[in-house]
């Protein structure tokens, strides 16, 4: 059984869908996810790694991809045990080089170049589709233990 207030299987929790289109959106998407991963019953550790995990997708969105979505979704695996599901899908560029994006130290921009190495290390699942000129989605899973 979910915690209270929270969604069955495979749906959205609670605050569910968020348009990042500016910059005080990106603040209102990290509040979105440490409260669901309140909500959901996560240690102050793992809603720490699944929020700064969020911050670095979601800036990310806005920076390359012009901005885009965060859709938040409360999930149970096959074992019964919850976690917390994070979709970042923008429809910007893309990433050309997929394998050097995910190098630690490689920037586009002004950051230190670990925003997608440090989320994938973050999260419990990782999954990054993205096509040049087409935009780019990743979905990011943490688990509670």
């Amino acid at each position: 059984m979910l915690p209270d207030g929270l969604a069955g299987p495979g749906h959205d929790s609670p605050p569910g869908e968020h348009l990042v289109r500016a910059e005080e959106d990106l603040l209102a998407a990290r509040h979105a996810v440490r409260a669901s991963a309140v909500a959901a019953g996560f240690s102050i550790v793992d809603q720490t790694k699944i929020v700064t995990a969020a911050s670095e997708l979601v800036r990310n969105a806005y920076i390359h991809g012009g901005g885009g979505t965060l859709t938040i979704e409360v999930v149970r695996g096959d074992t019964g045990r919850i976690g917390l599901r994070l979709r970042v899908r923008d429809e910007g560029p893309g990433i050309a080089d997929v394998a050097r994006a995910m190098t630690d130290g490689f920037s586009t921009g002004a950051g230190l170049g670990h925003g997608l190495g440090g989320t994938r290390r973050l999260a419990d699942e990782f999954r990054l589709d993205t096509e040049p000129g087409k935009g780019t989605t990743v979905t990011i899973v943490r688990w509670k233990p």
